[in-house]
């Protein structure tokens, strides 16, 4: 598991006081960034395998301003040429909102999808998460 800190900005908040629901899918972003590494060390995007296929946040809870979000990444699925990601965002011990991205490799010069290597399945391995 990977975990990152967010401090929520004033501009993070709806008129409700709330976070605003497009900012979630922003933090887990950044959040995913180890996740990257395993792919791209130094995140050079001219060196870039990786595309999104999909994305989908459940918000299962409140998130407010002035108090931190913990966002905890996992891997939950391993598959031949993807992998799909898991996260939830977490303040004051309760969950707020959960996640998964769909990622695949990608041969960005050929168009078309490649197999994860032994050696990147054994890195995901390590953050792996069952869940529903």
């Amino acid at each position: 598991m990977f975990t990152q800190i967010v401090t929520p900005a004033f501009y993070d908040t709806d008129g409700l006081g709330h976070i605003n629901n497009t900012r979630v899918p922003q933090w887990f972003e950044g959040a995913r960034n180890e996740l990257f590494r395993i792919f791209t060390p130094d995140l050079d995007m001219k060196k870039w395998q990786l595309i999104m296929a999909r994305i989908e946040v459940d918000y299962v809870g409140e998130l407010f301003y002035g108090r931190d979000v913990e966002i905890r990444t996992y891997v939950c699925k391993i598959g031949n040429s993807s992998f799909t990601v898991y996260q939830e965002a977490w303040q004051d011990d309760k969950v707020g909102a959960k996640g998964k991205s769909f990622m695949v490799r990608y041969d960005f010069a050929n168009g078309r999808a490649q197999s994860l290597t032994d050696e990147q399945k054994a890195m995901l391995q390590v953050h792996f998460k069952e869940v529903d």
